[in-house]
């Protein structure tokens, strides 16, 4: 997937600096957005989703797997305008909640591209499922295929295609708080249970087994671990669907090294599938997120105040309230004064939270940084926007679409009142008179 650009592949495709010396992501120069839609504001450029999504369709059509499908994993970026995109490009979508699933069918997916997640999925969620017919629901535990046996038995005859999740004992080299296939993890069935599982299910009138799924972190960038993750899988037998998962990493900074490819990445996981046993014709699946949606979103901050305690801490408009990688993994990211690229100031650019540890990049190199200056962070788009909160009541950002520049809101700023809009009003609260 080559694409011309003049800065690195952390920042959306396309991105430059233009005359002005300014960034623009989708042909929209950023100070002007920022001074059009306020800040913090996440800025996606549209085209690079629909290009990342292409490259997975195309990558899988050249791998020559008839049935190979890339499933967003929509934690990743749970925003409907996104999913959107995804859905008229044709792939699929895995959720993980009633929430998300309801965001994705809102987005165009139909029932049929939908896999459901999850290690408590609640009855409510299952019989959400259940009813719009989503095409898999990946079975986490034992408690589910009792509740799932209780649900189909309400509907008379109703049936629903199952994986059932393996936990194989494989790690990846990633944050541990993002590692998930190691043996004592809170996904999925060890070894043996999974063999209990499948036989379970079997049993079970209404459930038809369709084949297995193993997810073995995120964030990775040696596709060795992929490989004997399906040696294990390899082990619970014959199936027509395999699902595993997703995981590759995407690059935060121009220093970090670079991720396989997206071709690399596919072309691995077809290459492991079948030498463990998928047949050509059986339904491969993969479940990209950040791989996705990372690299094509900055975020946009203004400077609001610059000090030396020892250190020069630039304090902007947003912090853990719209990013809180840094504060929950310490994720490293990089930024830029948004008209003066290549700074050499040494600084802490942080939050405006009360905490301490609310630091969006503990070693920024800005130009001079001063109050009123736009600093932009590449690379947002994945758990930016689906991590935010109000913390300190600061109303979330809003996600801007940028392309061949022209901008638009596809989910609005939060305002004060919609802090307050679910509240039970004041008469309800007071206790009686009498």
């Amino acid at each position: 997937m080559a694409t011309e650009t003049s800065l690195s592949d952390v920042f959306p495709l396309g991105s430059r600096l233009n005359e002005r010396g300014r960034l623009e992501v989708g042909g929209c120069d950023t100070v002007e957005l920022a001074r059009e839609f306020g800040t913090p504001a996440y800025v996606v450029a549209e085209d690079d989703l629909r290009l990342r999504a292409r490259a997975f369709l195309q990558a899988g059509r050249d791998s020559g797997h008839e049935h190979f499908h890339a499933v967003f994993a929509s934690k990743a970026f749970p925003c409907t305008a996104v999913l959107s995109v995804f859905a008229e490009e044709g792939l699929w979508c895995d959720v993980a909640s009633g929430g998300e699933l309801h965001l994705a069918l809102a987005a165009g997916f139909r029932p049929e591209r939908i896999v459901l997640h999850g290690n408590a999925k609640s009855m409510t969620e299952l019989g959400m499922a259940l009813d719009v017919g989503v095409k898999l629901i990946v079975i986490d535990n034992f408690d589910e295929i009792d509740r799932l046996e209780g649900l189909l038995a309400e509907r008379n005859g109703a049936a629903q295609r199952v994986l059932i999740r393996v936990t194989p004992d494989v790690q990846g080299e990633t944050n541990e708080k993002i590692s998930t296939g190691q043996a004592d993890s809170k996904f999925g069935f060890s070894m043996d249970d999974a063999r209990e599982a499948i036989a379970r299910v079997g049993m079970i009138e209404g459930l038809k087994l369709e084949g297995v799924h193993a997810h073995i972190g995120s964030q990775l960038l040696d596709l060795q671990p992929f490989r004997r993750a399906a040696a294990e899988l390899a082990k619970l037998g014959d199936f027509p669907v395999w699902d595993l998962g997703g995981g590759l990493g995407v690059r935060y900074t121009e220093d970090q090294p670079a991720p396989p490819s997206i071709e690399e990445y596919v072309s691995e996981i077809v290459e492991v599938a079948a030498a463990h046993g998928l047949a050509r014709e059986g339904r491969l699946l993969i479940e990209p997120g950040r791989a996705l949606s990372a690299n094509a979103c900055v975020t946009l901050y203004t400077v609001e105040s610059v000090k030396d305690n020892v250190s020069r801490w630039v304090a902007v408009d947003g912090g853990m309230s719209d990013n809180l990688r840094p504060m929950l993994y310490g994720a490293g990211y990089e930024a830029h004064v948004a008209d003066r690229f290549g700074g050499e100031t040494k600084c802490v650019l942080a939050g405006k939270h009360c905490e301490s540890g609310d630091v969006i990049v503990r070693d920024a190199l800005l130009a001079d940084p001063k109050s009123g200056d736009v600093v932009v962070t590449p690379a947002t788009g994945a758990y930016g926007y689906a991590m935010a909160s109000n913390y300190n009541g600061v109303p979330r950002p809003p996600v801007i679409f940028c392309s061949e520049g022209d901008a638009r809101v596809v989910l609005r700023r939060e305002s004060f009142d919609d802090l307050t809009a679910r509240d039970v009003p004041a008469e309800e609260l007071a206790p009686d008179a009498g």
